[in-house]
């Protein structure tokens, strides 16, 4: 039976607690994606967590579908994430960065004109997120096989500049339906050659990003970030415990550290049925309350538990949730923007006491 308040053994490293800040697109990075010191003090606020999961940083200039998002392809991104880590570890926490291409979930107003880029040429539904006025997903252009290699290679890149940085370690971010996604199912892969058809066709580019990562870091220090619903970006699978199945029997059998999966409890929930395919840390994510986490790890579903919208409005999430106090309520008006408002601005606990 674990407690929140008990350490764990992820992979090569171990966090002081099972509480993690999960993966939360802010875009305050600016028009360089650079990290800055607003977004330091967003995380050494929430550094009582064990572990925490950076945003969704982007692995080149022609992976982005969001403005404001932080990248990680050159050495000045490295050095200020650099600081982040620093003071992050300072505060005896881990910290991986999840490293990010959308595929198919931009447009060419922030890609400098380009079009967007997918396994297949097929239209997501739904509209571009943040940009205004708003406008409708393109159609995107198949990716050649030369050019599936070169994102392979980018993703390499980025994580040798994570470990530059000082990170514990890496998340591939295949969920959510952006690119690593797009190639895993189904309905959003209709290739004919050895990235389309089969399963293991189309966790090929995952599964090489995967290799790529382990050959920087080791198994140890690399985690996969899913979705098995599937209820993001207009996505779907025709057989998703197959799909899902698969690829988490392969990480198994690599040894990574961990899985993070954004699934909300529920009857058609996968994780019941793929959590006893691996052996590493699992992280359960998505509709949370501190009731149903502390459930989950005294019943051992996962291992450790993520919040988002919490953590956003609770920077002191970690001694709230030891202690039973309130929560403070998330401000979905900010989620976004360029100041401190909705970011750096919510009060702790003794705040509100006082």
């Amino acid at each position: 039976m674990a407690e929140l308040n008990s350490a764990l053994q992820v992979g090569d490293f171990t966090i002081k607690n099972r509480l993690v800040l999960s993966p939360l697109t802010r875009a305050r990075s600016g028009v360089e994606r650079i990290p800055n010191d607003l977004m330091l003090e967003y995380y050494q606020q929430r550094a009582n967590a064990g572990l925490i999961i950076t945003e969704a940083t982007v692995i080149s200039p022609k992976a982005v579908g969001y403005a404001n998002t932080p990248g990680l392809w050159s050495q000045e991104q490295a050095q200020a994430w650099n600081k982040i880590v620093e003071a992050v570890h300072a505060q005896g926490s881990k910290i991986v960065v999840q490293l990010w291409h959308v595929g198919r979930i931009s447009h060419p107003d922030l890609l400098d004109g380009d079009i967007p880029v997918a396994p297949s040429a097929i239209q997501p539904a739904g509209e571009v997120s943040l940009l205004r006025p708003k406008r409708p997903f393109v159609t995107p252009r198949a990716l050649s096989h030369e050019e599936i290699q070169e994102i392979v290679a980018q993703y390499k890149h980025a994580a040798e500049l994570a470990k530059a940085a000082g990170f514990d370690g890496v998340e591939l971010h295949a969920a959510n339906g952006y690119l690593i996604d797009q190639f895993l199912q189904s309905t959003t892969n209709h290739r004919d050659d050895e990235y389309g058809g089969s399963i293991e066709n189309r966790a090929r580019l995952l599964l090489q990003i995967v290799d790529a990562f382990i050959e920087v870091w080791g198994a140890g220090r690399v985690g996969v970030h899913l979705a098995p619903r599937g209820d993001s970006h207009d996505m779907g699978d025709a057989d998703p415990l197959a799909t899902f199945g698969y690829v988490v029997e392969q990480l198994d059998q690599r040894n990574v550290a961990f899985i993070f999966t954004r699934e909300y409890e529920a009857e058609d929930s996968l994780q019941p049925k793929l959590r006893p395919k691996f052996k590493g840390a699992w992280i359960a994510n998505e509709k949370l309350t501190p009731e149903s986490a502390k459930r989950i790890l005294a019943t051992e579903q996962a291992d450790a538990v993520a919040f988002g919208l919490a953590y956003i409005a609770n920077p002191d999430l970690f001694e709230r949730l030891e202690n039973d106090l309130p929560l403070n309520q998330v401000q979905f008006d900010t989620l976004y923007g360029p100041s401190a408002e909705g970011y750096t601005d919510y009060p702790v606990f003794e705040q509100l006491e006082a």
